[in-house]
């Protein structure tokens, strides 16, 4: 199980999930060159520990687990681990 960033976060990008996350894994970051090409954030779905503590603070209700999203979000999924598959350089600035 892990969290995946989904469709409602398209065009906001708000980054408290980004500053909650213990472990770094949600990319790309304000100061990464893709933050101004990207549409949406990314959850690394190898590195994430299921801490849920990035669902609460999205303003825009865009965090799910995995298993519970809605139908019509489920390529989310494939489209959050292909971020990380295309940007191989991207990893948690440390490990917890």
């Amino acid at each position: 199980m892990t969290y995946v960033i989904a469709e409602p976060c398209i065009g906001t990008k708000d980054t408290a999930c980004v500053d909650a996350c213990p472990v770094d894994c949600i990319h790309p970051k304000k100061d990464e060159p893709a933050y101004a090409t990207e549409q949406l954030l990314y959850i690394d779905p190898v590195e994430c520990i299921d801490c849920g503590a990035c669902e609460p603070v999205c303003p825009v209700k865009a965090i799910f687990v995995d298993d519970e999203l809605p139908a019509e979000w489920k390529q989310y999924t494939e489209i959050n681990k292909q971020f990380f598959k295309d940007n191989p350089g991207v990893k948690p600035a440390t490990k917890a």
